[in-house]
């Protein structure tokens, strides 16, 4: 049997609070969220005049992430490259540029999503947050 790492709630704010930074360093109004690894919300930050349906991307793209361990960007460009048959997969609506897994020695923990800005800022702000966890 195997022991696998988990996040905890002090992970978890970690992760929302340096995301949260690096927006507001920015000047970007987002909503951020952090999953785990079967997708489920564990936290969430809606940023003051985000938009109300950028709550719901943020949290398509980190469980889109969490589920397919790798950066939804990557099954946005599967799709763009012409595989549309893949919008039919199930339980993964968030394939937008914006949802990093969380990786440690090889295992996903979780993911985190964010939505509101451009598709790579979206990404950059997700990076920050991870990188607080020091993995």
């Amino acid at each position: 049997m195997k022991t696998k790492a988990v996040l905890e709630l002090a992970d978890v704010k970690a992760v929302l609070n340096a995301a949260e930074a690096e927006a507001v360093k920015n000047q970007w109004v987002v909503s951020i969220a952090v999953v785990d690894d079967g997708g489920n919300l564990l936290g969430m930050i809606r940023r003051d005049g985000a938009a109300p349906v950028s709550a719901h991307i943020c949290v398509s793209k980190a469980r889109t992430s969490a589920l397919g361990r790798r950066e939804s960007k990557g099954f946005e460009d599967m799709i763009n490259g012409g595989r549309t048959a893949f919008l039919s997969a199930p339980l993964i609506d968030g394939m937008l540029e914006g949802g990093v897994p969380i990786m440690k020695d090889g295992e996903c923990l979780g993911a985190v999503g964010v939505s509101g800005v451009k598709a790579p800022e979206d990404a950059q702000i997700a990076k920050a947050g991870i990188a607080a966890l020091g993995l």
